[in-house]
């Protein structure tokens, strides 16, 4: 079922490839980069990601809405995409629990998207062209303008977000907890937080620029570096900080931006992917134990193993790809992966690793 908007809309991108739609949400204009995300469920876990923010996200399932929007499903405080391009959106929902349409849900925080457009071209696109900027606009109807606004739109490629989601003041969480753990937010996931409470963990989220000295100041027994948004290599803050916490021989475990860091952190590059992996089916393989897992992903940028200078070890990889999916620090008690061992929304496969952490701080 379609959302009854008469609203026309379009979606264009940097190479000039348009498509008309339908509005919905909220009558507007937004850009970012655009991408996509392969899952058939959880579609309100990962508009709330804030390793999303700045993009643009096309759902390649055939129909958005149809079970409404409740606030115990946010990974964060708000909607963290810039723009949601589907096929079929309703505006109608059938899950009793829910506190709103998703319509609603939008309107309420000033959302806007664009309907009634083939996924499937649009995906093919992204996939032979490559991830590019995009516009959507219900405001500006008039193509050739919003080919000219979308080239003023910034590349991804060397843009600091994790600044523009970050928690502005550091706060406890399960303060009966047993382990301590510092985590670096940037731009965290509430998942991977209740992950680690769940294994009676105490943890204290700091902003992602908080110093070593201060998170150690707070005595933690681990320390948890998360995932975000943006270009890994515009962060030279937190991969001092990272630094500083090995240099220390603390123990450390980073989730997908998280892993980004603690590589370049001992010294490995990383770089953009053409489309990037963003989905809850992507096989993976623990080199360690030989077993494979099935992923959550969402990640734009990976790290390059051809850098490495002898510093880490490859201990999980992307059986689509061969991408680095996972690294352990040699001689440290660190380590971290590429894809979300939290998996909200998606499998839990790999919810193991945060047992290996609380091990290790044990």
């Amino acid at each position: 079922m379609t959302v009854n908007n008469s609203q026309k809309a379009y979606l264009v991108l940097a190479d000039g490839t348009s498509f008309e739609g339908k509005a919905i949400g909220k009558i507007g204009t937004t850009t970012g980069e655009i991408a996509f995300n392969t899952g058939m469920t959880g579609y309100q876990e990962v508009f709330t990601d804030p390793s999303y923010f700045g993009q643009i996200l096309v759902m390649t399932m055939d129909h958005i809405g149809n079970y409404g929007a409740m606030n115990a499903d946010q990974e964060s405080e708000s909607i963290k995409i810039a723009g949601l391009v589907c096929k079929n959106y309703s505006p109608m929902h059938s899950r009793s629990m829910a506190d709103s349409s998703l319509n609603d849900y939008f309107i309420e925080h000033g959302f806007t998207g664009i309907s009634d457009v083939d996924t499937r071209e649009i995906v093919k696109h992204i996939r032979d062209k490559g991830a590019m900027n995009a516009i959507i606009s219900s405001e500006i109807l008039d193509v050739d303008e919003l080919i000219k606004r979308v080239k003023e739109v910034p590349s991804m490629e060397g843009l600091e977000l994790s600044s523009k989601v970050w928690t502005s003041n550091p706060y406890e969480v399960n303060e009966t907890g047993t382990k301590r753990v510092a985590l670096l937010d940037l731009g965290s996931k509430e998942n991977i937080i209740q992950c680690l409470a769940d294994r009676g963990c105490h943890i204290k989220v700091f902003p992602g620029n908080t110093s070593y000295n201060e998170m150690k100041s707070w005595n933690p027994d681990g320390y948890m570096i998360s995932n975000g948004p943006g270009d890994p290599a515009a962060m030279p803050y937190a991969v001092k900080t990272v630094q500083d916490i090995l240099e220390d021989n603390q123990k450390m475990f980073g989730i997908c931006l998280g892993s980004q860091v603690l590589a370049q952190a001992v010294g490995m590059k990383t770089y953009k992917l053409k489309k990037g992996h963003r989905g809850q089916n992507h096989p993976v393989q623990n080199l360690l134990t030989g077993k494979s897992e099935i992923t959550s992903q969402n990640h734009g940028f990976a790290i390059d193993p051809e850098t490495n200078p002898g510093t880490a070890k490859i201990t999980h990889i992307n059986l689509n790809d061969n991408t680095v999916e996972g690294i352990r620090v040699k001689d440290k008690d660190a380590f971290a992966v590429q894809y979300h061992p939290e998996a909200s929304p998606g499998p839990h496969d790999s919810r193991y690793l945060f047992d290996d952490f609380v091990s290790m701080m044990s």
